[in-house]
């Protein structure tokens, strides 16, 4: 099922229409249909008729629910759900409800575009930090944080597991920035979007911040959705688990009129990804594994000058240019091989360029071919 991709040229998609005269491997969504279960549910509520305003329906609040108790051990409550259009305005939120002007934002780097962003909203200032490579692994630079963190810090903003680094962070280094966070008073917001796409679940389990000890519960609010996974982005339906009653209304309140509604489709498509999604899922992941040894063995084994970081989720590769002769390579791949990928200086990484390989084989084979003659032709 995943080998026959959809034609989504001329259907109105961002990553195949924006620039059609190049093959697109950029933005974070997946050429495969969605779920059977999720475009039957869709049908379904198409074929009521009436697409009035909506409200989450309690079928997809007990999925939520009963997802959060099923995939992370975590037992939740409506109340403590915030139903939001989308995790970038939840992170803006987040920004706008928790410091004020002249504080600041706290993230590492590389990181999703947003994250660097986002604190413009609420007219703060942004602090980074690079991630580091220790023991062939990437993770925290946990003196550089605390040089980097000063009082008027008050938001840390983490992807777990990240992006565009496809890294799964341990329960040991989530405890570890969790006590960083109080230690400095911090409001720790974990974007979870691609917690359901980890490609070897008993090497690197995922360590939700919702099952940090309940002393972090002031403090922290998770944010997660079926999008990614379930290939329903465009469906706009996210949402914050809060457990913090005064946390949760402070995120609440400074909502204002600033989030638009969300639409009906967004909430039906989400129960039915939830209930029904789970076979999909696994066959996915097992699709993707393929795909993502597929383009590392490249890396590593036939070019060696592109380095690559273990893939241990996402369907996204971050590929290291900076041992070659190409120092825009997005650019370089776009002129010589007609590819488009995304530029790794938008995640504050030069030399660098984030590969989606969330597609066939043969579109992926595609990729790897482009690159290969380009580089060849750079030589």
């Amino acid at each position: 099922m995943f080998d026959v991709m959809p034609a989504r040229r001329g259907s109105g998609s961002l990553k195949w229409d924006q620039r059609p005269e190049l093959r697109p491997f950029w933005v974070a969504d997946m050429d495969f249909h969605s779920p059977p279960e999720v475009i039957e549910a869709l049908k379904k509520r198409v074929e009521h008729g009436v697409f009035g305003y909506a409200v989450p329906h309690d079928g997809l609040i007990e999925s939520i629910l009963d997802y959060l108790r099923k995939r992370h051990k975590v037992s939740s409550s409506p109340d403590e759900i915030v139903h939001l259009g989308g995790l970038v305005p939840a992170l803006s939120l987040a920004c706008r409800a928790f410091a004020g002007e002249d504080e600041s934002v706290l993230t590492c780097t590389p990181i999703y575009p947003p994250f660097l962003h986002v604190h413009r909203d609420a007219n703060l200032s942004l602090t980074t930090v690079p991630y580091i490579m220790s023991e062939g692994t990437w993770t925290f630079d946990w003196a550089g944080l605390e040089q980097a963190v000063t009082p008027s810090t008050k938001i840390f903003l983490l992807s777990n597991p990240q992006n565009p680094l496809a890294r799964v962070f341990l329960e040991e280094e989530i405890r570890q920035l969790a006590a960083f966070c109080e230690r400095h008073n911090l409001i720790l917001v974990s974007d979870e979007i691609h917690c359901d796409l980890i490609l070897d679940e008993a090497r690197t389990p995922h360590f939700t911040a919702l099952r940090l000890p309940e002393s972090y519960t002031d403090r922290t609010i998770t944010l997660l959705s079926p999008s990614k996974t379930f290939n329903i982005a465009g469906m706009g339906y996210a949402y914050a688990v809060i457990p913090d009653q005064k946390l949760r209304k402070r995120f609440l309140a400074a909502q204002g009129h600033t989030l638009a509604e969300i639409n009906c489709l967004g909430y039906y498509s989400a129960e039915a990804a939830y209930r029904y999604g789970e076979p999909w899922r696994l066959e996915l992941l097992s699709y993707l594994r393929s795909n993502r040894d597929l383009v590392t063995e490249f890396c590593r084994e036939e070019i060696g000058s592109i380095t690559i970081p273990d893939i241990e989720a996402t369907y996204l590769a971050w590929l290291n240019f900076q041992q070659t002769t190409i120092s825009h390579p997005a650019s370089f791949l776009e002129k010589e091989a007609q590819i488009f990928l995304s530029d790794g200086r938008y995640f504050g990484a030069e030399g660098h360029a984030r590969l989606n390989f969330g597609c066939s084989r043969s579109h992926l084979e595609e990729a790897i071919s482009g690159i290969r003659q380009a580089i060849e032709k750079g030589a």
